[in-house]
């Protein structure tokens, strides 16, 4: 099982969780946070306002992802999927720390509360 799988995994008990709680009104901005964090990370990589060592980590992310072999083999339970999770949030606080307010706000796709969110889990001011 990869970091992937456990994301996802988790995500979709998020949003079933949301539909027992009764939140159907949160449950659009919940499902697609996921993906627009995607996008927004996407744009970023390829924007040239942004740092080229914020967008380096992010390709380097990508890259670490991507590649088969992690500096925990997946195999061994738990700290397997953690190493890769852990890498993927100090990449990701580090991007959204570092990149300029009015960028992200211009390559975010949703709702800007879901950015307001995402910046506090970051601990962007």
């Amino acid at each position: 099982m990869n970091v992937t799988a456990v994301v996802l995994a988790a995500y979709t008990v998020l949003l079933l969780g949301l539909i027992v709680a009764g939140r159907r009104r949160h449950l659009r901005a919940a499902a697609l946070f996921l993906p627009d964090c995607i996008v927004l990370f996407g744009r970023l990589a390829r924007d040239p306002a942004v740092s080229w060592p914020h967008r380096l980590a992010l390709a380097g992310l990508l890259a670490y992802i991507a590649f088969p072999l992690d500096l925990i083999p997946d195999f061994i339970p738990l700290a397997g999927q953690l190493d890769d999770a852990l890498i993927a949030l100090v990449v990701l606080r580090l991007v959204l720390r570092g990149a300029p307010p009015e960028r992200l706000a211009a390559h975010w796709p949703g709702p800007p509360a879901s950015l307001g969110a995402l910046r506090r889990l970051a601990g962007a001011t």
